[in-house]
């Protein structure tokens, strides 16, 4: 006699409970609401990012700032709109332009500290040596060459470089022109250790390669030419350690002491 099957109250129960669970669907107009619900809140956090006052600019924050020549006042000048209005919209790569446009920046990060401050971190040029001009003022040159302030008398710390050409130079200024002697002057300047450069009253050339440094106490160093500038500055700070009125390191495997 065949058996007849028994089914379980409970699964009976869950059968009938999934066969009335009401199922969400939404017409298409409920979908056209819903859309239009997101569109209108996406419109008005975009207008209160970008045209509302809500998150204006207030605060234009400078920092890296070093001495007095250079000001933060001087820095947000160079802004102009973009000191104001919202902050989702100033554009940081034209805002790091304009502030690396003034002469003594060399180089500008700009960015958004949210909600109402805009960050901009400077770099301000060094001078590495000082170098007279027709008018008798003192151009301060960074390491690159670049004169980025035009003072009356020369910073301290740092080289005045003289052209005291012998004819011998002048008479090879078609290969060795007076522009490429002071970027030379330029690179020892730039490649003397800070303490020495300090010591240094002048880079003075006479050629190519008879570039010399006047000490502040009087002391010559003989550098020869701005070739190997880092090697040649690694064995004169060694050789200062040895008072002599003459120190040559033109040829570096070789520097000598005199006097």
């Amino acid at each position: 006699m065949a058996e007849t099957p028994v089914l379980d109250p409970v699964d009976e129960d869950e059968e009938d409970a999934g066969e009335h669970l009401p199922r969400l669907r939404l017409s298409r107009r409920g979908i056209v609401v819903l859309s239009a619900f997101g569109a209108v809140v996406l419109g008005a956090l975009g207008w209160l990012v970008f045209f509302s006052s809500v998150l204006d600019v207030r605060v234009v924050a400078v920092q890296g700032l070093v001495g007095d020549k250079l000001t933060a006042h001087q820095v947000r000048e160079t802004l102009g709109d973009g000191e104001h209005g919202p902050l989702a919209r100033v554009d940081l790569a034209e805002a790091e332009r304009r502030v690396e446009a003034l002469p003594r920046v060399a180089k500008a990060e700009v960015w958004r500290g949210w909600p109402h401050t805009l960050r901009i971190k400077v770099t301000e040029r060094r001078a590495v040596a000082a170098v007279r001009t027709p008018e008798g003022k003192y151009g301060q040159v960074d390491a690159a060459g670049f004169t980025f302030a035009t003072e009356d008398a020369a910073p301290e710390g740092v080289p005045v470089v003289e052209l005291a050409l012998s004819q011998q130079a002048n008479e090879a200024s078609a290969v060795f022109p007076r522009e490429e002697l002071l970027r030379s002057a330029i690179t020892v300047a730039a490649g003397l250790p800070e303490a020495v450069r300090k010591q240094a009253g002048s880079v003075r050339v006479q050629s190519y390669d008879d570039i010399q440094l006047q000490l502040a106490d009087g002391a010559v160093v003989r550098w020869g030419s701005a070739e190997r500038t880092a090697r040649k500055a690694q064995v004169l700070t060694a050789l200062l350690a040895r008072k002599a009125r003459i120190y040559d390191v033109s040829a570096p495997e070789a520097p000598g002491i005199g006097g």
